[in-house]
């Protein structure tokens, strides 16, 4: 297993971490049992890197965390977890909360299911827009003075946002979509990354299954109300983005390992800021990626992906116009 820092002074982490949104139900139903199992197998194979927030499941995911953790006697993870994003009480109409209020209580909140009394990483989940960042960020940086979190990063932001945060307190992480199907953040993002010492926390590393061997079917698509919505995945797009993505599985097959990894190790190779998230609920799934992260690739290697898989080979936007109120866009 390949290593990674947390931020220019942050500690080493295995080079993939675990998304655990999927803890919450959000790509189908899963159990605490089966989520332990799988964080057993992530101790087995040395994934030492946990990614959650508090709206994952209303606080399910940092709910399982917390019970696993228990049950084992020991933390063997360092943590990550969200906040920013809630719902009106009376429409339930969802927008986005950076004030220091806000913040403080829902990790307060965190901090109990997850029943630890700090965090490795505190996250803004999506940036209010109408609130300066230098703000957000000196929000942060107190509860980084308080104990409660280690350091501090944002999701899904653009890369001056970055920059003016980072002017204001160190900046450990920015979490961003990026995979062979998502590559925007190479246009800036990444660079930024490299420049200010910070993680490119890269979430959706397989595509949501796109960059598997075995791609969501129409019944998986069904039953998560995400994808049934999503651009990739709704034809006529999805249909073509199956047929596009066929060539990652056959150069897998011919090197004699899954496409799940080949990406995963892709992804790896582009920047030693980048640590994917890849979130799945079974253990064998979980091995294909980690393999991923043991894998050195040669420049022919990658050539032959980024031949099989272009930039600009995926059908469809990654979100629609409501999922994308909230990120920033930069190019």
């Amino acid at each position: 297993m390949q290593t990674r820092r947390l931020g220019r002074h942050g500690p080493q982490v295995s080079a993939i971490g675990i998304g655990a949104m999927s803890f919450a139900g959000f790509y189908g139903e899963t159990t605490e049992a089966e989520a332990h199992a799988l964080l057993d197998t992530a101790v087995e194979l040395g994934v030492t890197h946990l990614d959650t927030s508090n709206i994952y499941g209303m606080g399910k995911s940092e709910s399982i965390i917390g019970t696993y953790i228990a049950s084992r006697g020991r933390n063997p993870f360092l943590i990550a977890t969200k906040a920013g994003i809630t719902r009106d009480p009376g429409s339930g109409a969802r927008y986005f909360d950076n004030s220091a209020e806000h913040l403080e209580a829902e990790l307060d909140k965190s901090l109990t299911r997850l029943g630890v009394d700090c965090v490795d990483l505190f996250y803004v989940h999506r940036r209010e827009a109408a609130r300066p960042i230098e703000e957000v960020t000196n929000t942060m940086a107190a509860l980084v003075r308080k104990g409660k979190t280690r350091a501090i990063g944002l999701s899904e932001v653009a890369p001056a946002t970055l920059r003016r945060a980072a002017a204001v307190h160190p900046i450990a992480a920015v979490q961003s979509e990026y995979s062979l199907s998502t590559r925007a953040p190479e246009l800036g993002l990444v660079q930024e990354c490299e420049r200010q010492g910070t993680a490119l926390v890269a979430f959706s590393p397989v595509g949501r299954a796109l960059l598997t061997d075995r791609p969501p079917t129409a019944d998986r698509i069904a039953a998560s109300a995400f994808l049934a919505g999503n651009p990739r995945f709704t034809e006529p797009h999805f249909s073509a983005n199956i047929a596009a993505s066929a060539p990652l599985r056959s150069l897998a097959a011919e090197s004699g390992t899954s496409a799940a990894a080949l990406a995963i190790a892709w992804l790896i190779a582009k920047s030693p800021t980048v640590i994917p998230i890849p979130g799945t609920r079974n253990p064998a799934h979980l091995r294909e990626l980690a393999a991923g992260a043991c894998m050195e690739l040669s420049d022919t290697e990658l050539a032959r992906i980024e031949a099989a898989l272009p930039v600009g080979w995926a059908h469809g936007d990654r979100y629609t116009e409501a999922q994308w109120i909230g990120p920033e866009r930069y190019c």
